[in-house]
């Protein structure tokens, strides 16, 4: 069971299989893990004290960051989500990112942006889509108000977390579409990444 996965020079926390949405483009759909011989699907989700065990071979130094990425949306496990991020800030001086789908609130039932505050250094919300109808089709989400829900959770963010950036993944839209998307986080001033 792989918890800690190292990747792009960064250390990635895998905290769960459950997620919000169900994305056609997801990279869980077509492979076990990230990396060769990996697997990221996680036979239970691990304690708190399983995911503290992970770090204790680790050499955070070696990492420029380390990131709530895994093969589930992290926000599906918010309360352990900030329960590791203090651990870490206690423990190691790399800033920390979440990589989310931006549904956190809907799944929580509460506003999360402000309970990351002092967390979380930087947070990549996936946009992926220019609307709301475009966003069912291709993130097929469990709530019906997830598109806005998004946006809204992109603006709130702004307030608690010092970098905020939206992104799309570019092979699952048309140039029109990125183009669009651009505009909403200019819109936003938020930056727009696609991977």
């Amino acid at each position: 069971m792989t918890i800690a996965y190292e990747l792009y020079g960064s250390l990635y926390l895998n905290l769960t299989n459950d997620c919000s949405c169900d994305c056609t483009f997801c990279e869980r759909n077509n492979s076990e893990g990230m990396n060769p011989g990996e697997s990221l699907w996680l036979d239970h989700e691990p304690s708190y004290e399983e995911i503290v065990a992970a770090f204790k071979p680790l050499d955070f130094n070696k990492y420029k960051e380390v990131v709530f990425c895994g093969y589930g949306e992290p926000t599906c496990r918010f309360d352990m989500l900030l329960e590791v991020a203090r651990f870490l800030k206690s423990h190691q001086d790399r800033p920390i990112r979440l990589n989310t789908n931006g549904l956190g609130d809907l799944v929580y039932g509460e506003r999360i942006a402000p309970l990351m505050d002092g967390l979380i250094d930087s947070i990549s919300i996936s946009l992926n889509s220019p609307d709301a109808e475009s966003y069912k089709a291709l993130c097929q989400p469990k709530y019906e108000e997830a598109y806005e829900a998004l946006l809204k959770f992109a603006k709130d963010c702004k307030k608690y977390i010092p970098n905020v950036t939206l992104s799309v993944v570019a092979s699952a839209l048309d140039d029109e579409a990125i183009e669009k998307c651009r505009k909403i986080s200019d819109s936003m001033d938020i930056p727009l990444r696609l991977r």
